[in-house]
């Protein structure tokens, strides 16, 4: 059976039966771990090599791990990692050693998901926040501008590619000037289009080769009046493949979130009709889930071919002594002293 157009969660610390027969059955492109699904770093082995064996392949497992308050996994089994806004504080004060940082952070955190069996995190966050915007962004943002957000976001991306993690782009095309957290509710963003293209958007552009990227649950009134990028034919087509250029598989952010409207069957056909490659669903409730999977296709033609070359980059280089990793990024991020050093 072919591969369908979603990502799903799964309930609990391990696979139950029927969440066994639903993945043999609806075939996800692949799953995504939370906190409920983690104990410890043994018990996690376990959960991604038994989500790999039930589909029969080597499967995309993804997480949310950008440190700060988005870290599904942390002490006391794995380490601390600081809020993205850590890296534009550091950028201030200098450029070439906040590059330094973001690169080696993000290896980190990728040495430590390639450990359990994960090979895609959520991240970089490309959003660049304004004053007044709601707090969901926040401290998550690298910067105010979009240069410095770039610059930020494509030392993250480069450092868990290097480790064989994949970075996911988000949340395309841009969520920083929301003024409500579409987890609860639906962002209208009001601004020109004149504005959106040079703030907003631009980040994403300077980011079109990831390999993966995640829709923004956010009305663009100056673009599509009515639908959420997630499900605009209009702001994918005309601003996610067109102006910003992103080539890679697109997926969307959770459809179970409370921005979207309408049952969820409704809401993964219009992200799939909106050009949207893969539908992610997050909560891990099996009737949900079975109502996303008989709503989505089988990935087939160029979002298959997209996804294909998403999987084709899980190639990390000669991997590096992360204990003097550790201590460099250590040293970048405690001080202005630039630190010594270790070839990549």
């Amino acid at each position: 059976m072919a591969m369908r157009a979603f990502i799903c969660g799964v309930r609990g610390t391990a696979l139950s039966g029927p969440e066994r027969a639903f993945l043999r059955n609806a075939e996800p492109w692949g799953v995504i771990l939370f906190p409920r699904n983690v104990e410890t770093p043994e018990q996690l082995v376990r959960v991604t090599a038994s989500v790999r064996e039930t589909l029969g392949r080597d499967a995309a497992v993804l997480i949310d791990q950008e440190g700060g308050r988005i870290q599904r996994l942390g002490p006391p089994h794995w380490p601390s990692y600081p809020p993205g806004v850590a890296y534009g504080r550091l950028y201030d004060r200098c450029a070439e050693d906040a590059e330094r940082a973001a690169y080696l952070g993000a290896y980190l955190m990728a040495a430590d998901l390639v450990a359990v069996g994960i090979d895609v995190d959520c991240l970089p966050v490309a959003d660049v926040p304004i004053v007044g915007a709601n707090s969901v962004i926040g401290d998550r943002a690298y910067g105010e501008t979009p240069q410095k957000v770039a610059a930020i976001a494509r030392k993250m991306a480069e450092g868990l590619l290097q480790c064989g993690v994949l970075p996911v782009l988000k949340h395309i095309p841009g969520h920083g000037r929301a003024t409500s957290d579409s987890h609860h509710a639906l962002p209208v963003v009001e601004a020109e289009r004149s504005t959106l293209l040079a703030t907003d958007f631009a980040a994403f552009r300077s980011l079109r080769d990831l390999p993966i990227g995640m829709t923004a649950h956010v009305v663009y009134a100056a673009i599509d009046p009515v639908a959420p990028a997630t499900t605009s034919a209009t702001v994918v087509h005309d601003v996610i493949r067109g102006w910003i250029g992103f080539s890679g598989l697109l997926m969307s952010d959770d459809v179970s979130m409370g921005a979207l409207s309408g049952p969820l069957h409704e809401r993964s056909r219009a992200a799939i009709a909106a050009g949207c490659d893969i539908v992610l669903h997050c909560n891990g409730d099996l009737a949900e889930m079975e109502d996303v999977a008989a709503a989505v296709p089988a990935l087939e033609r160029e979002g298959a071919a997209r996804a294909e070359r998403a999987l084709a980059r899980r190639r990390p280089s000669a991997r590096q002594d992360t204990v003097d990793l550790r201590g460099e990024w250590a040293a970048l991020m405690a001080g202005p002293t630039r630190a010594r050093r270790v070839s990549a």
